[in-house]
């Protein structure tokens, strides 16, 4: 089986390099020339919660040849429309494309590629891009549990997608899911909440879990997409560590102070990640803010369900592309007082 892995940056670099360990030979593509030469020249090296360097297949996008049996997409999704209508000259009529990207990207990636040919996945752990060939693994895989959910988009458990996920085992644990869209929906709690105040605040996720009112909007923020992801009829599972997602659904005192235990101990492992929406602010590249928050607040609007915190996340972090605010813990100022129902509480 010929593999590539489309967007190798931390998370791609992270799980080629399990691939390479582990018995496969995966190709390692992405647009960063140094990046690519220094995997060349010195393999792709892992460190942070592991430590190894193994050797590995990396080309840039230019250089993608021939046809692919899997490719596992971990570009942003703002390369999709560029990149896509060039992967397409690379697959064959079995061939599979895996979208491993934030947000909810299966529809748009069958645009292309044909939903035949297209499954997706959420990813359960975390990692932050170091310098070229190098990414930290920002938490312990042995104790994460499930490391990948993947399904088709329809639900089915097929003969490709039981594939897809003996190919991620050589990573970690995978959980194959006849609810791939509701399980996009939990992921894209970490995703709008965590990933978006980090963006904003300038922080790591320590630092946010840490702050009693950037940990309120974690809560609240939560809260607009499980509401959205109830009005779109589906069942959220488990969040991050087995918490249940009923905790975001709350309406007391008592219900959010359950949220913030919630989110403290989701978190209690990561507390030395960066958002990659961050990682990108702070390199001045564009961010994803628009398919992850801007998703929950383009659904809000079209089910009627107010979405206050994250329309705020999604301005702020624009202004930040924009230069027009850095990131900063004095963001937290921009959301509105009166929009907290309840008492910060301390943990």
């Amino acid at each position: 089986m010929r593999i590539a892995i489309l967007g190798s940056g931390a998370m791609g670099t992270v799980m080629g390099a399990y691939f390479a360990k582990n018995g496969l030979d995966p190709e390692l593509i992405d647009n960063y020339q140094a990046h690519v030469d220094a995997m060349r020249e010195k393999g792709a090296r892992v460190t942070g919660c592991a430590d190894f360097t193994v050797p590995v297949n990396a080309y840039t996008t230019d250089e993608m040849s021939g046809v692919y049996d899997l490719v596992f997409l971990f570009t942003k999704q703002l390369a999709n429309a560029e990149l896509l209508p060039r992967l397409t000259k690379h697959l064959g009529p079995d061939s599979t494309v895996c979208t491993l990207q934030n947000g909810v990207p299966e529809p748009f990636v069958a645009q292309y590629v044909g939903e035949k040919r297209t499954v997706g996945g959420t990813v359960l752990w975390g990692a932050t891009f170091v310098e070229p060939g190098v990414s930290e693994l920002t938490q312990d895989i042995t104790k994460t549990g499930v490391l990948f959910d993947v399904g088709e988009i329809s639900g089915e458990i097929t003969p490709r997608i039981k594939a897809v996920a003996q190919v991620l085992e050589k990573m970690g644990p995978v959980l194959i899911t006849d609810k791939l869209m509701a399980a996009r929906w939990g992921k894209l709690v970490n995703n709008a909440c965590m990933s978006g105040m980090s963006a904003v605040c300038g922080a790591t996720f320590g630092e946010v879990r840490a702050d009693p009112k950037a940990r309120a909007c974690l809560s609240y923020l939560g809260r607009e997409v499980k509401a959205c992801c109830d009005a779109e009829g589906y069942a959220m599972p488990d969040l991050l560590g087995g918490i249940s997602p009923e905790c975001l659904s709350f309406n007391s005192a008592g219900g959010f102070a359950d949220s913030q235990r919630a989110f403290w101990d989701m978190y209690k492992e990561l507390q030395s990640a960066k958002a990659s929406m961050l990682q990108d602010l702070e390199k001045g590249r564009p961010t994803e803010v628009g398919m992850i928050n801007g998703y929950v607040c383009q659904t809000g609007r079209r089910l009627g369900i107010p979405t206050p915190f994250n329309d705020r996340v999604v301005e702020i972090v624009g202004r930040i592309e924009r230069g027009t605010l850095t990131c900063s813990m004095e963001n937290l100022s921009l959301f509105e007082p009166e929009w907290f129902e309840y008492d910060f509480i301390d943990i």
